[in-house]
């Protein structure tokens, strides 16, 4: 069935609806009655809601947690699992975050591409569906969270009070078919700093912004028995060495500030990470040999530029899903401790358990010990012959021409894994920038209609 002219005819309101849906600041914030993760993503679920409803279709809601809005008849049903909460935006975009601002054809804005335009185009694929007057023999419906990039209550409540779809996709990765995501685990490491030795006294450390993500910046604050000398030291190690670092001098209370680039935190070989940049100089110039020293020391040998977990006793690779991936997200000085906050993805034929206990050996011989049981989630495959698979493959392969193309693993977490037969589809293509969690995040406009003609169709081939 033929869905192009159809589609084409929304791409003035589809551009529109998200431009507005990334207007709206859905950080997740201090709950609020009837808002459990603050009035941000209780906002863009509104918005959605609203949205659903002038389009004509049922709508459930979920207490401020997710919602639904659905269409058609039968026992089953086909759902779409799309988040409305984003990623913090962090320092250094060219356009406003939240501007949903256009320039040379694509659309500026944090969520844009996750997840804010694959939501939009995921419902006007339901429309497409819908006006076509095709016949179905499923229900279509999409779920709205609000709660994915910081700890999926949302799902959790969903599911404990609504019925699971009979199959689904979200709109949350990449093309074509995911068939397998990687274990995600969120833990500390924790080193309490035992004695003030040293020319030195730590009196602030920060970085990062969230663990799932790269961080771009980070600081450590001093108090200086001699300032000018460690200004000394500082200035051989910027000549040795490119690293983004600066230093701010107040009589004897010093600042080190690093940047870095921001990246996905199941990919951080492609970002900067400005804790690591921190650390490395910090080894470099500060004298003494006290307890913070020691977990640079630490941090430096076994953490530092390492992204595969392959220094800290976790370096763990399969064939279905490659290498693990370690990704340093936060930093802070609390109450004489340094506590670091790592997200890793293990590979699907690993186990939390043995990330821990490798790491836990690795460091039996320092003082940084690891607290687990900040969060989980298992791993996902589903097999490369499965129905769900199949036709989503041969929707991606007939629109896009890319025949040869096959389904992948990834290191993401996505809502795939809040139900059984559930995979990730889409919306990045093969070879397109991931700007996901990163400044100036975009989604172009060709993508986006491309993405709602995939999602159209998708949809007719699993309801027909």
């Amino acid at each position: 069935m033929e869905f192009t002219n159809l589609i084409e005819s929304y791409k003035e309101d589809i551009i529109k609806k998200t431009q507005e849906l990334i207007s709206i600041k859905s950080v997740e914030e201090t709950p609020i009655k009837g808002m459990p993760f603050g009035e941000g993503p209780y906002n863009a679920l509104k918005y959605a809601i609203d949205l659903s409803e002038e389009l004509g279709f049922t709508i459930k809601e979920f207490d401020g947690y997710a919602a639904h809005a659905e269409f058609g008849e039968g026992e089953e049903t086909v759902g779409i699992l799309v988040h409305l909460d984003v990623v913090p935006e962090g320092d250094g975009w060219t356009y406003d975050p939240y501007g949903g601002e256009i320039h040379d054809g694509k659309i500026y804005g944090r969520g844009a591409v996750d997840d804010k335009g694959p939501a939009v185009a995921a419902l006007y694929a339901m429309k497409a569906l819908k006006e076509s007057k095709a016949e179905l023999k499923r229900k279509v419906r999409i779920i709205f969270g609000t709660n994915e990039e910081t700890g999926w209550g949302c799902m959790n409540h969903y599911f404990a009070n609504e019925e699971a779809p009979t199959m689904a996709f979200t709109p949350d990765a990449d093309f074509p078919v995911i068939h397998g995501e990687k274990g995600i685990i969120i833990f500390d490491l924790n080193h309490q700093l035992s004695d003030t030795n040293g020319s030195f006294r730590l009196i602030d450390l920060k970085g990062g912004s969230a663990p799932n993500m790269v961080p771009d910046n980070a600081v450590a604050t001093f108090e200086m028995d001699n300032a000018n000398q460690f200004v000394k030291r500082f200035e051989t190690y910027k000549e040795n060495n490119n690293n983004p670092i600066g230093i701010e001098v107040d009589g004897n209370i010093v600042k080190v500030l690093a940047k870095g680039v921001s990246a996905h935190g199941s990919t951080p070989e492609k970002g900067e990470n400005a804790i690591s940049y921190l650390m490395a100089c910090l080894g470099e110039v500060l004298d003494g040999d006290n307890s913070f020293v020691e977990f640079v020391r630490t941090y430096n040998e076994r953490i530092g530029f390492y992204h595969y977990g392959e220094k800290i006793g976790c370096g763990f690779e399969d064939e279905v899903s490659g290498k693990l991936n370690f990704n340093p997200g936060i930093i802070k000085y609390d109450n004489d401790n340094v506590v670091l906050t790592i997200n890793v993805r293990y590979p699907i034929e690993s186990s939390a358990k043995e990330v821990y206990d490798g790491i836990r050996e690795n460091l039996k011989d320092t003082n940084t010990t690891l607290i687990e049981g900040k969060s989980e989630q298992k791993p996902l495959y589903v097999a490369e012959d499965d129905f769900l698979v199949k036709k989503l493959m041969d929707v991606y392969r007939d629109v896009t021409k890319d025949y040869d193309s096959k389904p992948i693993t990834i290191g993401g977490g996505t809502y795939a894994r809040a139900m059984e037969n559930a995979v990730a589809f889409g919306p990045m293509f093969p070879g397109r920038k991931d700007v996901a969690h990163q400044k100036d995040e975009y989604i172009s406009i060709e993508d986006l209609m491309k993405i709602t003609e995939i999602y159209t169709k998708a949809l007719y081939e699993l309801t027909k």
